[in-house]
């Protein structure tokens, strides 16, 4: 269980329980949040109450959400393009459409299912079952680079070296527009969206700190080549940071245009280079994903 307790403040005063709730939570769906509260496990000034109820003044508020319930993940028999592997870490080249961990509705067919197949059991147990050897994730429809842990020492120092920014991230991306700067710097704050709550935007209050520097490899008419090198690692960063200048990545329908004249599955975004200090060894491993056969035509045409 997971207990949280809130105090009401001014800027919700009078507010809808559920619709308070669904603000200060912003992880959690507003019909869970319902959901808690008609099983009573949404508590205000240590009484069960309805959804409807009107924050006040005075009011305290404690939300006890159950933990989840982790399902036994299966091994599976998948192909993967390994990049670089020995004792302690595995890179491997992820395919356009594949998940990297399972979630709901994605429990079979994940990178998670592959590697344990894979490895037979030797992964790090850090971020529990869903997530055996996983520091850092790429999404569903970005290729590329990702790097996968066979132990809790491995796992640790590169966990570490990711939260000190020492890990050599480049993607290449092409996004919408033409960009007039060679090179630059985007330096705003990424959190979730305050209104589309399964986004991220830039700029927003209590947001992350995100920084990505970009150079412009090749112009076309109407977009652009780029590389991408990440500062921070916040989720969607490079798509969020693109967008918010004006120039969203080529495919992505979240953040830019849902028009697909070029009959993308996504954004056109693929991480070429992952360098990082081997955690055993301390020597610095640099390894680099070919460009997808999808990404190659696709600059053909443009």
């Amino acid at each position: 269980m997971s207990l949280i307790r809130l105090e009401a403040c001014e800027d919700f005063l009078n507010e809808r329980l559920d619709k308070y709730l669904g603000a200060v939570l912003p992880e959690q769906s507003r019909s869970y949040l319902q959901k808690l509260i008609k099983e009573g496990s949404v508590l205000v000034n240590g009484k069960a109450v309805k959804a409807g109820y009107r924050i006040g003044a005075e009011d305290r508020i404690e939300v006890d959400i159950p933990r989840p319930q982790e399902p036994e993940i299966t091994a599976e028999d998948i192909p993967l393009d390994i990049l670089y592997e020995d004792e302690d870490l595995l890179m491997v080249n992820k395919p356009k459409g594949m998940v990297v961990h399972p979630a709901a509705g994605h429990l079979t067919g994940t990178l998670v299912n592959a590697v344990m197949y894979h490895c037979r059991g030797q992964l790090s147990g850090i971020n529990g079952v869903m997530r055996p050897g996983i520091v850092h994730r790429i999404d569903r429809d970005t290729t590329g680079v990702i790097v996968v842990c066979k132990n809790d020492h491995a796992h640790n120092h590169v966990a570490e070296q990711l939260k000190e920014h020492s890990i050599t991230r480049k993607y290449l991306a092409v996004v919408t527009g033409v960009l007039k700067e060679d090179t630059g710097t985007i330096d705003a704050a990424i959190g979730r969206h305050p209104v589309e709550r399964k986004k991220m935007a830039a700029g927003v209050k209590n947001g992350k700190r995100a920084v990505t520097h970009y150079r412009v490899l090749q112009r076309f008419a109407r977009h652009t080549l780029i590389e991408c090198q990440l500062e921070t690692g916040r989720t969607h960063q490079i798509r969020v940071h693109m967008a918010s200048i004006g120039h969203p990545i080529l495919g992505d329908a979240v953040y830019g245009s849902s028009r697909n004249p070029f009959h993308l599955e996504g954004q056109t975004l693929h991480a070429q280079v992952l360098g990082l200090l081997h955690p055993v060894s301390g020597r610095y491993i640099e390894v680099e994903a070919p460009l997808p056969e999808y990404f190659q035509q696709l600059l053909k045409k443009l």
